[in-house]
Protein backbone atom coordinates (compact mmCIF):
# COMPACT_ATOMS: atom_id res chain seq x y z
CA UNK A 1 0.00 0.00 0.00
CA UNK A 2 1.49 3.28 -0.97
CA UNK A 3 1.12 6.70 1.54
CA UNK A 4 -1.54 8.23 -1.05
CA UNK A 5 -3.84 5.34 -1.04
CA UNK A 6 -3.33 4.72 2.74
CA UNK A 7 -4.50 8.69 2.86
CA UNK A 8 -7.20 8.40 0.78
CA UNK A 9 -5.58 10.98 -1.92
CA UNK A 10 -5.04 11.12 -5.25
CA UNK A 11 -0.98 10.72 -6.33
CA UNK A 12 -0.29 14.26 -6.64
CA UNK A 13 2.76 16.29 -6.31
CA UNK A 14 0.86 18.84 -4.30
CA UNK A 15 -1.11 16.39 -1.81
CA UNK A 16 -3.89 18.53 -0.19
CA UNK A 17 -2.10 18.94 3.22
CA UNK A 18 -4.90 19.73 4.96
CA UNK A 19 -6.17 16.15 4.48
CA UNK A 20 -2.46 15.03 4.97
CA UNK A 21 -2.76 16.13 8.38
CA UNK A 22 -6.57 14.99 8.91
CA UNK A 23 -5.91 11.72 7.80
CA UNK A 24 -2.65 11.11 9.78
CA UNK A 25 -4.25 12.12 13.00
CA UNK A 26 -7.19 9.88 12.42
CA UNK A 27 -5.03 6.84 11.90
CA UNK A 28 -2.98 7.69 14.74
CA UNK A 29 -6.01 7.83 16.70
CA UNK A 30 -7.25 4.46 14.94
CA UNK A 31 -3.63 2.72 14.90
CA UNK A 32 -2.39 3.57 18.53
CA UNK A 33 -0.86 0.18 19.90
CA UNK A 34 -2.36 1.25 23.60
CA UNK A 35 -5.60 0.57 22.20
CA UNK A 36 -4.88 -2.89 21.92
CA UNK A 37 -2.79 -3.90 24.61
CA UNK A 38 -5.17 -6.72 25.26
CA UNK A 39 -4.91 -8.67 21.45
CA UNK A 40 -3.07 -11.18 20.23
CA UNK A 41 0.93 -10.46 19.46
CA UNK A 42 0.00 -10.84 15.94
CA UNK A 43 -2.94 -8.05 16.21
CA UNK A 44 -0.43 -5.92 17.96
CA UNK A 45 2.56 -6.21 16.08
CA UNK A 46 -0.25 -5.58 12.61
CA UNK A 47 -1.35 -2.14 14.23
CA UNK A 48 2.43 -1.50 15.16
CA UNK A 49 3.35 -2.05 11.25
CA UNK A 50 0.27 0.51 10.34
CA UNK A 51 1.54 2.66 13.17
CA UNK A 52 4.70 2.93 11.22
CA UNK A 53 3.03 3.13 8.13
CA UNK A 54 1.30 6.07 8.69
CA UNK A 55 4.61 7.69 10.40
CA UNK A 56 6.86 7.66 7.39
CA UNK A 57 3.41 8.27 5.12
CA UNK A 58 3.29 12.03 7.07
CA UNK A 59 6.60 12.51 7.34
CA UNK A 60 6.68 12.16 3.16
CA UNK A 61 3.66 13.51 2.61
CA UNK A 62 4.05 17.22 4.79
CA UNK A 63 7.36 17.96 2.68
CA UNK A 64 7.77 18.57 -0.86
CA UNK A 65 10.72 17.59 -1.64
CA UNK A 66 10.10 14.17 -0.18
CA UNK A 67 6.83 13.85 -1.77
CA UNK A 68 8.81 14.94 -5.29
CA UNK A 69 11.14 12.00 -5.04
CA UNK A 70 8.73 9.51 -3.45
CA UNK A 71 6.31 10.12 -6.38
CA UNK A 72 9.03 9.80 -8.98
CA UNK A 73 9.77 6.66 -7.80
CA UNK A 74 6.14 5.45 -7.32
CA UNK A 75 5.68 6.10 -11.02
CA UNK A 76 9.12 4.59 -11.36
CA UNK A 77 11.02 7.29 -12.57
CA UNK A 78 13.85 7.22 -10.79
CA UNK A 79 15.64 4.16 -8.65
CA UNK A 80 17.89 3.90 -5.53
CA UNK A 81 21.56 4.22 -7.41
CA UNK A 82 19.71 5.09 -10.30
CA UNK A 83 23.01 6.49 -12.99
CA UNK A 84 21.38 9.22 -14.41
CA UNK A 85 22.70 11.56 -17.29
CA UNK A 86 22.35 15.26 -16.89
CA UNK A 87 22.33 17.02 -20.48
CA UNK A 88 25.33 18.56 -21.51
CA UNK A 89 24.13 22.28 -21.42
CA UNK A 90 23.21 22.31 -17.69
CA UNK A 91 26.79 20.76 -16.81
CA UNK A 92 28.87 22.92 -19.32
CA UNK A 93 26.45 25.95 -17.43
CA UNK A 94 27.54 24.48 -13.87
CA UNK A 95 31.61 23.77 -15.28
CA UNK A 96 31.64 27.84 -14.43
CA UNK A 97 30.33 27.51 -10.89
CA UNK A 98 32.70 24.69 -10.15
CA UNK A 99 35.55 26.63 -11.27
CA UNK A 100 34.36 29.74 -9.27
CA UNK A 101 34.01 27.24 -6.04
CA UNK A 102 37.23 25.76 -6.29
CA UNK A 103 38.72 29.36 -6.91
CA UNK A 104 37.43 30.09 -3.69
CA UNK A 105 39.05 27.32 -1.90
CA UNK A 106 42.31 28.54 -3.42
CA UNK A 107 41.84 32.08 -2.82
CA UNK A 108 38.64 33.01 -0.48
CA UNK A 109 36.65 36.59 -1.21
CA UNK A 110 33.79 37.48 0.48
CA UNK A 111 32.27 39.37 -2.15
CA UNK A 112 33.35 36.65 -4.81
CA UNK A 113 31.47 33.80 -2.48
CA UNK A 114 28.10 36.37 -2.69
CA UNK A 115 28.42 36.73 -6.24
CA UNK A 116 28.49 32.50 -6.66
CA UNK A 117 25.22 32.19 -4.38
CA UNK A 118 23.63 34.83 -6.04
CA UNK A 119 23.80 32.64 -9.21
CA UNK A 120 23.01 29.37 -7.72
CA UNK A 121 20.33 31.16 -6.06
CA UNK A 122 19.01 32.22 -9.65
CA UNK A 123 19.60 29.28 -11.04
CA UNK A 124 17.78 27.51 -8.66
CA UNK A 125 14.45 29.51 -8.40
CA UNK A 126 14.58 29.06 -11.90
CA UNK A 127 14.74 25.37 -11.35
CA UNK A 128 11.54 25.56 -8.78
CA UNK A 129 9.65 27.41 -11.53
CA UNK A 130 9.61 25.31 -13.61
CA UNK A 131 9.13 22.22 -11.44
CA UNK A 132 6.26 23.98 -10.47
CA UNK A 133 5.34 24.16 -13.74
CA UNK A 134 5.60 20.66 -14.74
CA UNK A 135 4.32 19.18 -11.89
CA UNK A 136 0.99 21.29 -12.34
CA UNK A 137 0.97 20.23 -15.81
CA UNK A 138 0.99 16.42 -14.88
CA UNK A 139 -1.76 17.10 -12.34
CA UNK A 140 -4.15 18.58 -14.96
CA UNK A 141 -2.80 15.70 -17.95
CA UNK A 142 -4.49 12.38 -18.48
CA UNK A 143 -2.24 9.61 -18.40
CA UNK A 144 -0.39 9.57 -21.98
CA UNK A 145 0.47 13.11 -21.02
CA UNK A 146 1.60 12.51 -17.54
CA UNK A 147 4.78 10.53 -18.69
CA UNK A 148 5.96 13.48 -20.89
CA UNK A 149 5.44 15.47 -17.72
CA UNK A 150 7.29 12.96 -15.79
CA UNK A 151 10.36 13.10 -17.93
CA UNK A 152 10.83 16.89 -17.29
CA UNK A 153 10.01 16.49 -13.58
CA UNK A 154 12.45 14.29 -13.31
CA UNK A 155 15.10 16.24 -14.97
CA UNK A 156 14.56 18.84 -12.75
CA UNK A 157 15.08 16.57 -9.67
CA UNK A 158 18.36 15.85 -10.50
CA UNK A 159 19.83 19.01 -11.60
CA UNK A 160 17.87 20.39 -7.97
CA UNK A 161 19.95 17.32 -6.54
CA UNK A 162 23.28 18.52 -8.21
CA UNK A 163 22.25 22.20 -7.17
CA UNK A 164 21.90 21.30 -3.51
CA UNK A 165 25.17 19.68 -3.27
CA UNK A 166 26.84 23.07 -4.86
CA UNK A 167 24.85 24.22 -1.90
CA UNK A 168 26.22 22.62 0.69
CA UNK A 169 29.95 22.76 -0.92
CA UNK A 170 29.65 26.72 -0.21
CA UNK A 171 28.09 26.06 2.93
CA UNK A 172 31.39 25.05 4.05
CA UNK A 173 33.04 28.54 3.67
Amino acid sequence: MNYFELYNLPISFHPNQNEVKKQFYALSKKYHPDFYINESAEKQDEVLELATLNNKAFQVLKNPQKVLQYVLALKEMITEGENYTLPQSFLMEMMDVNEAIMDLQIDFDAAKLAQVNNEIGHIEQSLNDNLQLYTEEFENANAAEQQASLAKIKDCYYRSKYIHRLKERLATF
